[in-house]
């Protein structure tokens, strides 16, 4: 009985450094990057993402040879469901150059938020946001008034993803 309380102790000692370390990482970079970029559509038509300045954020670097970013579609999917009503909006930005594919890999994996394409300026948005590194996928949440309020390199599971959106709608 000790052994397994003391596991969930330790399971939730873990969560909530990595909840802390999600919502502690962001304040360094600075969104102005992403409001200044102008990416696509994924049919193919400009999009100034200067237009979600104000709105709660979630934004999410992918590509389509990315696992681990494959993997983490479907939370992102939740996420949207979840807190649309809120107010906060998913944005997936793909290091990809097709449309057409992205088209296709959207509609397979049932991609129901904003999907843009980053094309050539893609890695370096990545890093003006504070990812240094260029991994994916990489994951910001803003808040309405533009602030970075949390960030990661690597897959969210649910639990990070709910925090960053509670953050980002705060």
């Amino acid at each position: 009985m000790r052994h397994s309380f003391e596991k969930s102790v330790l399971a939730i000692r873990r969560f909530f450094v990595l909840v802390l370390l999600v919502l502690g990482t962001a304040h360094a970079a600075s969104s102005d990057a992403l409001f200044a970029a102008k990416l696509v559509s994924s049919e193919d038509k400009p999009v100034a993402l200067e237009t979600f300045r104000g709105k709660p954020l979630i934004v999410n670097f992918w590509a389509r040879w990315c696992a681990p970013c494959r993997v983490e579609i479907p939370e992102l999917i939740k996420a949207q469901d979840k807190y649309a009503k809120r107010g906060l909006v998913v944005i997936g930005i793909g290091l990809e150059d097709k449309a057409e594919s992205v088209r296709d890999f959207m509609k397979a994996y049932e991609m129901s938020y904003t999907v843009l394409l980053a094309k050539a300026g893609g890695i370096e948005l990545m890093q003006a946001l504070g990812n240094t590194r260029a991994g994916l996928p990489f994951t910001v949440a803003i808040g309405p008034k533009g602030n970075l309020v949390a960030s990661k390199l690597g897959a969210m599971n649910r639990a990070e993803l709910d925090a960053a959106a509670e953050a980002a709608l705060k």
